[in-house]
């Protein structure tokens, strides 16, 4: 069956809901597409044991290694994307990370425009989000033109106990930018937010910050349980023709005038490999052979810090971080990477990852613990890829910089034994975690050397737009959803001004 929309997004996450919320007001005729379903409100939403230990919420699907073993990754499929899911950290890029980056272990690349281009979005896009944040505690924090909409969300007394202790000792904690109502969250219950779904709950997520208003317009359409198979060409292999994707197990199309493009950095790459024809072999929007290529996922670990004389009586914990190993190690050398705390770690979540430990055991660690993630750059490189054998998903990282990260670890153990915390444990994510990945279809000013241009239009394909964190050049070392909803909002206003109005 053959429907038409002037525009066909493909995937509801921070780009694609991003985008539409700043394209309803243009009058074209919007059709987003969303291969899952919405997230219900249900008790596993706040179980979590449901949600850590028995994977309630994980899609049921395998990647592969390049050697064939498979994985179970942490990917999601729902309205909002793996934003339902996310510790709704709405932090920038710093400045410096717009620009060339030496580290320990190569070179990060320069982004094809400086920070100041980006910056008014970055402002819309926290207002859009409703952050609450607080300016001037952190020393690397690029300018902004405006203020948060709100204050910073409260430290619980024991946390505000450790800020205070952190910053006594030299550093700089400052008050995380989050998009969370902390008195609605609570309000349905007292847990944490960070990986926990949200339903209305108070969380800003993709769906209920940005496609709510989106869906405020009736020239726009949400249609779930929509999984796209292909993009099809012309003839020429230029432009996009044709959408083919299926509902309740029949295929259908559409044929809009623009394609936007916003899976994720893994199955957004997936679609343009899939769909290679023989005017494009390689793939769409793949003559310069990077689609695929190039794929981040932050080195990041899990570093917990306990105390026998500390008593950790927080609910959701994850109001602060510090920047000060960001740009140096502190003494001169490479840039490490950015700290900040984690949602609150349990005793049921401490069991999903230390099974042969009685959970009673692990809630007596945790009332004596604090939790924090250090997080370091991934710097790309061309053979850390997405590829695509058959219907299989094969993901070939090649970490980068990890010397960096455990240096940036070592650091932090440093200052939490200062801070009065004689034990500190860590433990890596994996590639089972992808909750960062970005950089598989990237922007830039050489079709040679890049898929995208500057507005995340495809070089090869005009009516081909690719906006989510596929498009980051780079990883930095900060969470990744505001740098995709401010190039969302960049792009779409482009698309209005140049596709829109001719």
């Amino acid at each position: 069956m053959m429907k038409q929309s002037d525009i066909v997004i493909i995937g509801s996450g921070i780009g694609g809901a991003t985008v539409a919320s700043a394209l309803a007001g243009s009058g074209a005729e919007i059709l987003i597409l969303e291969a899952g379903g919405h997230i219900e409100d249900r008790p596993e939403n706040r179980d979590q044991r449901a949600i850590f230990q028995r994977g309630h919420f994980r899609p049921k699907e395998l990647w592969y290694e390049t050697d064939g073993k498979g994985f179970n990754p942490g990917n999601y499929y729902n309205v909002g994307g793996n934003s339902k899911f996310f510790g709704a950290v709405l932090v920038r890029y710093r400045r410096e990370d717009f620009a060339e980056m030496a580290h320990l272990e190569g070179v990060s690349p320069a982004w094809p425009f400086a920070y100041e281009e980006l910056e008014p979005w970055y402002s819309r896009a926290e207002q859009l989000y409703q952050v609450r944040g607080a300016l001037g505690q952190d020393p690397t924090e690029p300018v902004h033109s405006q203020p948060y909409a709100f204050p910073p969300v409260a430290d619980e007394p024991p946390i505000a106990s450790v800020r205070e202790k952190l910053k006594r000792n030299g550093l700089h904690p400052y008050s995380l930018p989050l998009g969370v109502d902390i008195d609605k969250w609570l309000a349905k219950a007292k847990t944490p937010w960070d990986a926990h779904p949200n339903s209305f709950d108070g969380k800003m997520d993709a769906e209920t910050a940005a496609l709510t208003i989106a869906l405020q317009h009736g020239n726009v359409r949400l249609q779930t349980g929509s999984r796209v198979t292909r993009l099809e060409t012309a003839a020429d292999g230029k432009r996009i023709e044709t959408v083919r994707y299926i509902k309740d197990g029949v295929e259908q199309t559409v044929s809009p005038k623009l394609v936007i493009l916003s899976a994720g950095a893994v199955q957004s790459s997936v679609l343009l490999l899939r769909s290679a024809n023989a005017a494009n072999p390689k793939g769409l929007a793949n003559s310069s052979d990077q689609v695929g290529r190039n794929f981040m996922n932050h080195n990041s670990s899990a570093v917990l810090a306990i105390s026998p004389f500390f008593r950790n009586t927080s609910i959701y914990q994850k109001t602060f971080g510090f920047n000060d190993y960001y740009l140096s190690d502190g003494e001169g050398g490479p840039p490490l990477g950015n700290v900040q705390l984690l949602g609150r770690i349990s005793g049921p979540i401490l069991k999903a990852n230390i099974p042969s430990m009685p959970e009673w055991l692990l809630n007596q660690v945790s009332k004596h613990a604090i939790d924090f993630y250090a997080m370091s750059e991934d710097i790309p490189h061309p053979e850390s890829r997405i590829m695509v054998d058959g219907e299989r998903i094969v993901l070939q990282w090649v970490r980068t910089n990890w010397d960096a990260h455990l240096m940036l670890v070592k650091k932090l153990k440093q200052a939490l034994r200062a801070a009065g915390f004689p034990i500190v444990l860590s433990r890596p994510f994996d590639k089972r975690t992808p909750s960062h990945q970005c950089g598989t279809v990237k922007m830039g000013n050489d079709p040679a050397l890049a898929p995208l241009d500057v507005y995340c239009r495809a070089f090869d394909h005009q009516n081909l737009f690719v906006v989510d964190a596929s498009c980051l050049p780079t990883s930095a070392a900060v969470n990744p959803a505001l740098t995709v909803a401010a190039q969302a909002l960049r792009v779409a206003d482009h698309i209005v001004s140049k596709d829109l109005a001719a």
